[in-house]
This record gives structure tokens, sequence and C-alpha cells, in this order.
């Protein structure tokens, strides 16, 4: 290993520290019996690590903006990818996972479930999910995806005092540990086809026209079943409404946010960056993944009263509209697009269960729509928040969401997918129903619940952020689609 090699990982090494410190030192600190609300000024264990791990996430998110032009390069012998794709990815999943704990921090106390290894375990799943994002190796992706995995499976099981948390748990666990079967599985029929485990080697090995295409035919198809779980694509979506809805929602928002652009990376690195030019095999089981996703999605999603359900259904459609970029026959522009696109559909999801947690409190559950009626009345600001989210998720202009599908609609044309491009506009027009629906009862139902909203001054400022965002860059698309193809170019030529 050289210098270099360990410059290059110092955030990934930093992180691992921090998750040490949490686990092995803060257990020590005296626990304060503080009521206090702000964890800030509350000298436990768990307020130490709360602290150190939002300094932490920030620290990450600046150092892998400022390296988003950096040139493409292979470390640790070729087992891990520094490149601007990596650099902006990693970025926006720190930022996710901040805004997750700042969302969380008070839902969690009122519940008893703030401590110091959700913490630990949530910063873990970050450092599977850079793993994935740089991963340049079989080996390593598979590793960065375990640690993601493993962690997510304990955090969905953490409130032991509910069933459905447990029981979503364990579907969970089984289905995830299947769907790894299968993915290790392709993984390693691909290695014995090709005789490699690195990702340049193994598209040197399918563009030659000796493979055995018959034997890597059927490693691709274990392989995108295994992707097509990790992303919530349907006909594998079966866990992603039972979990959405068993897990804690702090838990719902962790596994529904950042974890989706590792999700995207890991598909990215096996499929365009290994698999590209046997694209005539994956192309028409990306086809069929994409609209099934969409029409399942946002069907089932109109008969969903519970908001962290529609939200899964939500989840699976949008999954299919972003496996649509991938179409295209090595094209920057259609997996900018996608790229873009997972980029504006996490940072919406923050929002949305972000605001359902701000509305939560002690003994009280916000999680159907009924819990919104009449939000307008209650909290303006926070209801038009929702709405700009709304709007976003649906593809409503003038928010961010809108430029992010007609970007994925406008490679798909571009590349004679005229029938694809109709079918994801019929299926956006269906989704639009239920994303509007939550707006009617926020606006124009009487509310049910006049309880004062505990929610936190510092929670709220962040999720107004989150908000405004949408409808800023929707407005101001330039800044961030330029660099989002320009990342794709240079890691692409890379």
């Amino acid at each position: 290993m050289q210098a270099l090699d360990l410059i290059e990982i110092l955030p990934e090494l930093a992180l691992l520290i921090v998750i040490c410190f949490i686990l092995l030192v803060t257990p020590f600190f005296t626990e304060s019996q503080s009521t206090d609300e702000d964890v800030f000024f509350t000298p436990s264990g768990t307020g130490a690590s709360y602290k150190l791990a939002l300094l932490t996430l920030l620290g990450l998110a600046v150092w892998f903006a400022t390296r988003a032009s950096d040139a493409p390069q292979l470390i640790m012998n070729g087992l891990f990818k520094v490149d601007p794709l990596s650099n902006i990815l990693k970025s926006v999943s720190s930022l996710a996972v901040f805004a997750t704990l700042v969302y969380s921090q008070k839902y969690l106390k009122d519940r008893a479930l703030f401590r110091t290894d959700y913490i630990a375990l949530a910063l873990l799943a970050l450092l599977g999910q850079f793993v994935m994002i740089s991963g340049a190796n079989l080996l390593t992706l598979y590793l960065g995806l375990e640690l993601l995995a493993l962690s997510t499976y304990t955090l969905t099981a953490m409130n032991s005092s509910q069933t459905k948390s447990i029981e979503a748990g364990m579907k969970y666990f089984i289905l995830g540990a299947l769907s790894s079967g299968f993915l290790l599985y392709g993984m390693s029929m691909i290695y014995g086809v090709t005789g490699s485990l690195a990702l340049n080697e193994i598209l040197g090995a399918t563009s030659d026209d000796a493979v055995m295409r018959l034997v890597l035919g059927f490693g691709l198809v274990f392989l995108l079943a295994g992707l097509a779980f990790k992303l919530g694509a349907a006909p594998f979506h079966m866990w992603v409404p039972d979990v959405y809805e068993g897990a804690p929602t702090a838990v719902t928002l962790l596994i529904g946010g950042a974890p989706k652009i590792a999700a995207f990376a890991l598909t990215f690195r096996l499929i365009v960056e290994a698999l590209q030019p046997i694209q005539t095999d994956w192309a028409p089981i990306f086809m069929f993944l994409a609209v099934t996703s969409l029409l399942i999605g946002n069907i089932t999603a109109i008969a969903q009263i519970n908001m962290k359900r529609m939200l899964a259904y939500s989840t699976i459609s949008h999954m299919g509209f972003l496996l649509l970029g991938f179409m295209s026959v090595y094209d920057e522009y259609a997996y900018s697009a996608s790229f873009f696109y997972i980029i504006v559909y996490v940072l919406s999801t923050l929002g949305t269960f972000g605001l359902l947690m701000l509305l939560s409190r002690k003994g009280f559950e916000c999680e159907t729509l009924d819990d919104l009626k009449g939000l307008n009345k209650r909290s303006p600001w926070l209801a038009f928040m929702m709405l700009l989210l709304m709007f976003s998720l649906a593809g409503v202009p003038p928010t961010v969401g809108f430029i992010a599908k007609l970007s994925i609609l406008e490679a798909l044309v571009d590349a004679g997918y005229i029938g694809l491009a109709v079918i994801a506009v019929i299926a956006s027009l269906i989704g639009a129903f239920y994303y509007l629906r939550v707006i009617k009862v926020m606006y124009f139902d009487e509310p049910v619940d006049l309880s004062p909203i505990e929610a936190t001054n510092f929670a709220k400022g962040i999720l107004s952020i989150n908000g405004l965002f949408v409808l800023v860059v929707g407005i101001f698309p330039a800044t961030l689609t330029a660099l989002c193809l320009s990342a794709m170019r240079t890691t692409l030529q890379g």
C-alpha cells in the first residue's frame, strides 16, 4: 500500500475511527437525566456520539464535495476507485445521513431508542455505502454491500417492544440473505467465466467473442436478481412495504434514503463498468424490471392509506424510473440523467419522512393520511414544505423532480425507446394522484389532531432547507445537471 492510497481512503479511515470511538469510549460517559429536547446540551455518551457523528458527517460531505473534479484513479491494488462520481455520491450520502440523524433525534428520544448503538450502526451503514460506491472489484463491492445490509437488518428490529419491528427485521434479514446469495452466485459465475474479480478486467473479458456466453448469461440473471432486490425494484419488491411500515420511521428513512445512492452506484459499477459489452443480454431484463416497477409501484400506492406503505410503493416506482436511464448504449447523458435522478429522489425522500417524524410525538405515530389532515391550519410552513416535496416526487414543475423525470424521458426518446417513454409518462400521471391526495388532505380537510407540533427549531430549519432545495434547484437546475454530466463524463473517460 502506498502513501497515496492512505490519503485517498482517509475519509473512510476517519469514519471507521469515529465509529470505534463511539462504540468503545462514549459508553463510559456519565449519562445525564436532563429532559432538554436539544441533545447538544446534554452531557451524555449519546449526546457526545450525536455531536461527533454530525460533525464527522459534515466534514465528510465537505471533503468529498471539494474533490468532485478529481481525475479517476484506481488505488489499493485495483480494489478501490476514486472518481468524480464516487466523490459526489459520497458527499450526498453523508448529507443524507446527517439529515436523517437530525430528523430522528427527538423521534427516537420519545421512544427511548436514541442510543449510541443506533448512531454507530447508522455510521457503519454509511461506511458500507462508501465501500460500495468506490468498489472496483467484485469482492470489494460485496463486502461493502454486506456491511450496509447487516447494519440495516439490526436497525430494522431495534424496537424490540414492537412486534411489527421484529417481524420487519426478520423479513428483511431472510429476504436480504437470499438476495445476497443470488448476487454472490452471479458474481462467482462471472468470475468463473472471465477469470477475474476486477471490474476493468471483466469489461475486457466480456468484450471477447470467445467468452462462454451461456454461463455468463446465467451469472447475469442471478446478478440482476440480487441488484433488483437491493434497489427495491419489482418483482423483487416484496420486502419494501413491510419493512418500511414495520421499522421505526427513523430507520425507514435510513433504509430508504442514502442506501439508494449506494444501490445506484453498485448498479453502475457492475452494469456499465463491467458488463456494458453484453448490453443486449441485460437491457431486456432492465426494461422488464423498469416497466413492472412503474406499474406495480404507482397502481398499488393508490390503495394505501398508510403513508409509509404509500411511500414504499412510491420508492418502487422511482427505482423503475431510475433503471430507464441505463437503457441507452454507453450514453453519458442518459447515465448522468439517472445520476441526477437518484440525488433528487433521495433529497425529496429525506424531507418527506423527516416531516412525518417531526409531526410524531411520544405515544403518537404520524403515519396515516388522516394524521396529515388540516396540517395547513396547524402549521402553514410545514404544510408548504410537504407540498413542495410531494410535487417533487410527483414530477410537478417548478420543482426539481420535474427536471429529473424530464431528463430520463429525453434520454429514452434519444435512444429510440418511444414506447417506454410513453409508459413512463402514463405511470407518472397515475402516481400524481396519490401525491396530490396528500396535498388535498393537508389543505382542504379539517384537522383531527390539534396537538402542538413539538419539533426542535434545528430540525425545522434543516427541513426548510431540504424543502426549499427542491424548489430552488427546480427553477435553476443548470448547475446540478452540469455537475452530474461533467462527473459522469470524466468517470466514463477514466
